[in-house]
């Protein structure tokens, strides 16, 4: 058995997007550079994504920062209890 992991995550000014199989980075979005990276070592029969990865991820980070804007505005009055 595999396990399969998507992680995305988002702040004000940073982002991330990668794909993991077992623990193993097998792609990740690098937003500097505007482009997937796939740093797969030379010895595995290499995966890849498709093209529209990165565009994907790009989107992604768009709804990530919706949805976090929509969390603190529904977070903003909520009283801290002791």
């Amino acid at each position: 058995l595999h396990v399969d992991r998507q992680v995305i995550g988002c702040s004000d000014h940073d982002g991330e997007q990668a794909y993991n199989l077992d623990g193993e980075e097998m792609w990740f979005a690098d937003f500097i550079k505007k482009e997937g990276v796939e740093p797969q070592p030379p010895f595995i029969d290499h995966i890849t994504y498709v093209d529209e990865a990165y565009q994907t991820a790009e989107a992604d980070q768009q709804t990530c920062k919706s949805n976090l804007d929509v969390a603190r505005r529904a977070m903003k009055d909520f009283k801290i209890e002791d």
